[in-house]
């Protein structure tokens, strides 16, 4: 059994305070570093598809979990992402600033949805967030000369100093940096004083506006941190798709992202990879399970909504913390055993929630 007892100042801001979590991860660390090698090509192409969701997931967990802002939209800023960075490259700039700069140009679109969005709340919010998702596909299907229309367009070749990062192993390593990158980058965030702003506005706005919490700001800079991160991952999936059309961007997509941080565990970024994970897997089980399926139900239209759906209720009814809860409870049960009690997690009743302070 363990006990966590701070001897430092920097015991409290370690990541990973204890070595078997430091094994752990480099251990974890160690196999994706050569998952490459060893895999089949058809995995790792996959694995780089879950990191993109991963990071696109994480920059949703900023907004719906850490701020309280429901978001239906941001496979509009998916995107936003995608197309600037496909568009950038078409016109010369190189691989990397092209990646910040579509993603800082997505955080400004975030900004100007932001500014009108934290005047409502609830499912207002998720309204309004929905009608631009719907919006900027109509606008990308119409502006041609930028898009490529309905027709689509192709993304060019990653090209970082000369290297073709396009290759199966060169991209799948771009990618599990970037998301690296982004995961410290968001737990440095939330454990500085942004991060402790955001979850107060998420617990109580009238609380945070009493403590002296500029709350309209903070739900403002929430907007434009997660769909900076969203056109962040939103540049990788151009490349991983390779071409570009609106239909790739429809209200699925962001419903999946919603599925994602809801069954992950709201408020937790690990819980944003769980979710990731599993979500994007989902379709590819699906898949492999068809020809097992009777036809009657194999061909029936609509089977993997089914599947999200049920899954939702699932974790809804039976683990409403999510796949992160789940993993607490196990590390809980391992450091504590044998004094491990199962109503330890016991929920309590909520007699009070507060709302907007005005």
């Amino acid at each position: 059994m363990r006990f966590a007892y701070d001897t430092s100042y920097r015991d409290g801001h370690a990541l990973l305070r204890y070595l078997p979590g430091r094994l752990a991860y480099s251990l974890l660390m160690v196999a994706l570093l050569i998952a490459p090698w060893v895999m089949p090509k058809y995995v790792v192409g996959e694995l780089s598809y879950v990191f993109i969701m991963c990071i696109v997931s994480l920059g949703l967990m900023v907004l719906v979990g850490y701020t309280g802002q429901v978001s239906l939209g941001h496979s509009a800023f998916i995107a936003i992402g995608a197309y600037t960075h496909t568009w950038l490259l078409a016109h010369g700039v190189p691989l990397v600033p092209s990646m910040l700069l579509a993603a800082a140009f997505t955080g400004l679109i975030g900004l100007i949805i932001g500014l009108p969005a934290i005047r409502v709340s609830g499912l207002y919010l998720a309204m309004v967030t929905l009608a631009f998702a719907i919006l900027t596909e109509h606008v990308i299907g119409r502006w041609k000369s930028v898009t490529g229309g309905f027709n689509g367009v192709s993304v060019n070749s990653p090209q970082l100093f000369g290297l073709d990062l396009s290759k199966l192993q060169s991209f799948y390593y771009l990618c599990l940096v970037v998301l690296v990158l982004v995961l410290l980058g968001l737990l440095n965030l939330m454990r500085a004083k942004t991060g402790r702003a955001f979850m107060g506005v998420r617990d109580s706005e009238a609380a945070a506006y009493g403590l002296g919490i500029w709350v309209a700001g903070y739900k403002v800079l929430a907007f434009v941190v997660s769909a900076s991160i969203t056109g962040l991952g939103g540049a990788l999936l151009a490349h991983h798709v390779g071409f570009l059309t609106p239909e790739g961007f429809g209200l699925i997509l962001s419903l999946e992202l919603v599925l994602m941080v809801t069954i992950g565990g709201l408020g937790s970024l690990r819980g944003a990879i769980l979710g990731a994970i599993l979500i994007s897997m989902l379709p590819t089980f699906i898949s492999r399970i068809k020809p097992l399926l009777p036809d009657h139900i194999a061909k029936q239209f609509g089977l993997e909504i089914f599947v999200f759906g049920l899954v939702l209720a699932l974790f809804v009814l039976f683990e409403p913390k999510g796949l992160n809860g789940r993993w607490i409870k196990f590390k809980t049960f391992l450091e504590t055993f044998p004094l491990y009690r199962q109503d330890m997690f016991k929920r309590g009743k909520s007699y009070m929630k507060s709302e907007r302070y005005k």
